[in-house]
């Protein structure tokens, strides 16, 4: 009899939670979260030559994989707010050099030099990834701690190249940096190729240093000193991005903190920037595309922020690139809207591939529920990164590459 009476009470308390409007409301929300997250959870789309397709569905297999999204994160924006701000950041220990420049600039370098690595031993022939960080980005984003600690779990050496003025040096001459001028890049890799000529070099580059990364390697051709490319985010038409990143709502979550970012900067080394800019005039800039019309096209000498978005697209150039390229973006990120990307060029092409998500937003790609660890777009990089450096022969045969 007790029994009994102990399980009418279990039952009516029971009765009592889930009869309360708010418990049918979070159990019905609940539900369509997960509804939607299972509509959600597609394959991405991969544009490639056929050969290239075969390769990676060999080599890189997280290709295939359905992507699945944080279910609770609602579309491009969010992902990308809750990537910044959630993200976990691995611990990585620098070793930094600071190069300088033929017009008496520096640039700093942050170095993983991996001399642990059980793979490659010999420090002479350990493959090397260059990293280039996006916008205002830096060697401490948490993306590029994530890269990191995937390429030196497979043996490889890593270096960061930090723009000049973001990386914590001095500026020494007021030349700071842009998408569409790869002189800096140029330098560096002969700088990385100088020390360690039988190590084979990847670049990898995030939303603008992806732009740049691809710019130059377009630029180099056959002569860029790396044996591959890795993109992720990257902007491929910078007017149709600015256009996109001025509608109010992106402007109001991303446009406005960037643009204060990149006034931050310039105030930071305001003395020597004076010489050739108005400063002040710069730091009324409202958004990204004044403060390029104010700032950046007047330091590279384009008569318009017009003639430097153009120059710095890079995804007219992606014909005269000559390594195997892999390129990931997302349907719904806020910087580089989906009617840029240039799929009917990729589609003829030997040497590149586009890799497609529905959603992802900008540098995000999270997954499950608590997205503060790797993700589907470190783990593309760590498969990416090992597929080249140890198939080298098979990648350059797909993207038909004539090694030399």
């Amino acid at each position: 009899m007790i029994l009994f009476l102990a399980h009418l009470e279990l039952w009516r308390v029971y009765w009592e939670i889930v009869s309360r409007p708010y418990t049918v409301f979070v159990c019905s929300l609940t539900a369509a979260v997960y509804y939607l997250w299972g509509r959600k959870r597609q394959k991405p789309t991969l544009i490639c030559s056929e050969a290239f397709s075969v390769f990676l569905h060999k080599h890189c297999p997280v290709v295939t994989e359905r992507f699945n999204p944080t279910p609770w994160c609602w579309g491009g924006r969010f992902q990308t707010l809750v990537c910044a701000f959630l993200k976990s950041r691995p611990l990585v220990t620098y070793r930094n050099e600071r190069i300088r420049t033929v017009d008496g600039g520096q640039i700093s370098l942050d170095w993983v030099d991996n001399d642990a690595s059980a793979s490659y031993p010999e420090s002479s022939t350990r493959p090397t990834v260059l990293i280039l960080p996006g916008l205002t980005g830096n060697s401490q984003q948490s993306y590029v701690l994530h890269a990191i600690r995937q390429a030196t779990r497979h043996g490889y050496r890593c270096v960061v190249f930090n723009n000049r003025g973001v990386g914590g040096e001095e500026l020494l001459t007021p030349v700071t940096y842009c998408a569409a001028n790869t002189s800096d890049l140029e330098l560096v890799v002969r700088h990385v190729k100088g020390l360690y000529p039988s190590s084979p070099v990847l670049g990898a580059g995030v939303s603008m240093g992806g732009m740049l990364l691809l710019n130059y390697l377009a630029r180099k051709r056959t002569e860029s000193g790396m044996v591959a490319g890795l993109t992720i985010s990257v902007p491929w038409d910078a007017l149709k991005a600015s256009a996109s990143m001025e509608e109010p709502l992106n402007w109001l979550l991303f446009n406005k903190f960037l643009t204060v970012g990149l006034c931050r900067t310039v105030t930071r080394h305001r003395k020597i920037l004076e010489k050739v800019v108005d400063i002040d005039y710069v730091l009324k800039s409202q958004t990204i595309r004044e403060f390029d019309e104010r700032f950046t096209s007047v330091l590279f000498g384009y008569t318009s922020c017009t003639e430097y978005y153009h120059d710095a697209s890079p995804g007219k150039k992606l014909p005269n690139t000559a390594v195997p390229i892999l390129c990931l973006n997302a349907a719904d990120d806020p910087f580089s809207p989906q009617n840029a990307f240039p799929l009917t060029i990729v589609q003829d092409l030997p040497n590149v591939a586009l890799l497609l998500t529905a959603h992802g937003g900008h540098i995000a790609f999270l997954e499950g529920l608590f997205p503060r660890g790797e993700s589907y777009m470190e783990r593309l990089f760590g498969q990416f990164v090992q597929a080249v450096f140890e198939h080298s022969k098979d990648i350059n045969k797909a993207c038909r590459i004539k090694e030399e």
